[in-house]
């Protein structure tokens, strides 16, 4: 079984890659099973560079297929903002429901609630030849926080055709939509294509 390295220790990130990638026949490992820790400055200006950075480190490091994501919320109304800075927005420390709070407030003194999630998915092969792939859901920002589900800013996003968040569907629902969900598709078909 091939292995394939997912540059994140969020586990979250982890049981979506596995839920994708396993059925192709890999065997996947994260950040999280590493012993010695990496330590990595995103220090791009955009999706697509935050996460080639990410995994040009670990395939370094590793010499085998790596895969890293970097994704975030861009709100109109914040001319773009969290953007590449979603997790460290407020503070890395800062909790999502103070975050999504702040969001909600800036958002509700402009008309365009518009919003997009957007995820950058870099992979390299374990030959070192490099892609990525970008996935965009289009939303807005809803009024209030509504669901339990999901993470982050899931609980703010409005997703029209489904009438509610992101955090207010079934992971199976938010996944078939999600803006990592896209981009993971586009990096399957390619894997499918290659075997």
């Amino acid at each position: 079984m091939k292995q394939i390295m997912i540059a994140t220790g969020n586990a979250h990130k982890v049981a979506e890659f596995k839920q994708m990638l396993e059925p192709l026949g890999y065997e996947v490992k994260s950040m999280l099973d590493l012993t010695e820790a990496i330590e990595i400055e995103e220090n791009g200006t955009s999706f697509s560079e935050n996460a080639l950075i990410k995994a040009r480190a670990l395939h370094k490091q590793l010499s085998i297929a790596v895969v890293s994501d970097d994704s975030g919320l861009a709100v109109n109304a914040m001319n773009g903002a969290p953007g590449i800075y979603s997790a460290r927005f407020m503070g890395e420390d800062t909790s999502y429901e103070v975050k999504n709070h702040a969001i909600i407030e800036a958002v509700n003194r402009h008309e365009d609630r518009g919003a997009q999630f957007v995820c950058a998915i870099a992979y390299i092969e374990a030959d070192g030849k490099e892609h990525v792939f970008t996935g965009i859901v289009e939303g807005e920002i809803a009024k209030e926080c509504i669901g339990e589900g999901g993470f982050g800013y899931d609980p703010i996003f409005y997703y029209p055709p489904y009438h509610t968040t992101l955090a207010d569907v079934s992971e199976d629902m938010k996944n078939k939509v999600s803006h990592r969900g896209r981009a993971l598709a586009q990096l399957t078909a390619y894997m499918e294509e290659q075997k």
